[in-house]
């Protein structure tokens, strides 16, 4: 996995490219809570994501909840049908924002 922030006054976008899976989810978490001090809105770029495993859903749930805490917002976009499928099978679509 690869991620790319590119950070527009208070606004962040974190493209992923690669699979978000055990080994991959805990950089992703980590590059997230280093990157938001200072930030209102969290764009996850899911555009190149192929694969989300549980590991994966807990650090997308850490980081909305890391952005809720500061009143900002976080949004999901690009996220391929099989990654949608994964949000609405787990309810995660009930409070995340997709794009």
């Amino acid at each position: 996995m690869t991620m790319n922030n590119q950070l527009d006054g208070t606004s962040l976008t974190i493209a992923i490219e690669g699979r978000i899976d055990t080994q991959t989810a805990p950089q992703l978490e980590e590059n997230i809570k280093n990157s938001i001090d200072g930030v209102t809105s969290l764009v996850l770029d899911f555009t190149q994501v192929g694969y989300i495993s549980s590991a994966g859903l807990r650090a997308v749930l850490a980081a909305q909840n890391w952005m809720d805490a500061k009143g900002g917002s976080m949004v999901i976009r690009g996220a391929a049908k099989n990654i949608v499928g994964v949000f609405k099978v787990t309810g995660f679509d009930t409070f995340l924002t997709l794009e």
